[in-house]
């Protein structure tokens, strides 16, 4: 009895002392870090932000650690993606080739049931045997259901945000096919490729890439993930 009394009493001794060492830091990002510092789980991190005697400073650190908890989740997704896509990257016999998986993505553009445009693209580099200097393109086929083709002209790099005032930049046209013509409409593949160097992937790693594909009428964004990225660099590289 007296055993359990004494650990029960240094438990709450201990509980204090975190209680005060919380308190007398100078700011809510401070207080966060001492509690995630902790290794509880996010429930009981909650509970030692409800311990704070200041309701704002309750709120605000509550809030971070909810977006601390975020960012683990998206990290551990990123990773797990990443470690899928690095299994999947195909490598020539000479090992100066690479291929990553075929990612399919569909997106609704108008109210009818064929207004519907599917992409699909992969990432594909080639290593310099001399250099070693790698050079990267993304390979993107956009299927749509049209009165033509589309013709895209150039494609422009966009940030996180997916604002997309960076300059144009050439892409190569590989083909436009029509198929399935019905009445006024075909259904169109119009492949096309877009030059990437080392340095420009690699520094989109922690966002992952994002491209709108410009043509006359239209315009066509490409999303390639942080995972994906992370995956197919750490082998073609």
């Amino acid at each position: 009895m007296k055993k359990i009394f004494t650990i029960i009493l240094i438990s709450s001794i201990l509980i204090s002392c975190s209680s005060l060492k919380l308190e007398s830091a100078s700011s809510s990002e401070e207080i966060t870090r001492q509690i995630l510092d902790l290794g509880l789980s996010h429930e009981d991190n909650i509970v030692e932000a409800g311990k704070l005697k200041n309701s704002n400073l309750t709120q605000a650190v509550t809030l971070l650690l909810m977006k601390a908890r975020d960012e683990k989740i998206k990290k551990d997704a990123d990773l797990k993606e990443a470690t899928k896509v690095s299994e999947m990257v195909a490598i020539s016999e000479s090992g100066f080739d690479f291929i990553g998986p075929k990612v399919t993505k569909f997106s609704k553009t108008g109210i009818l049931d064929t207004d519907v445009e599917h992409q699909d693209y992969y990432l594909k580099g080639i290593k310099d045997s001399s250099s070693g200097i790698v050079s990267h393109k993304l390979h993107l086929s956009i299927k749509h259901n049209s009165i033509k083709k589309r013709d895209y002209l150039s494609a422009t790099l966009c940030d996180e945000w997916n604002t997309c005032n960076n300059k144009e930049e050439m892409i190569e046209v590989i083909s436009a096919i029509a198929t399935n013509c019905s009445g006024a409409t075909c259904d169109y593949i119009e492949t096309i490729e877009f030059n990437l160097s080392d340095d420009s992937l690699k520094s989109q790693i922690n966002t992952g890439l994002i491209l709108r594909f410009n043509a006359k009428k239209k315009s066509s964004k490409v999303k390639v993930s942080k995972g994906y990225l992370m995956g197919y660099l750490k082998v073609a590289n």
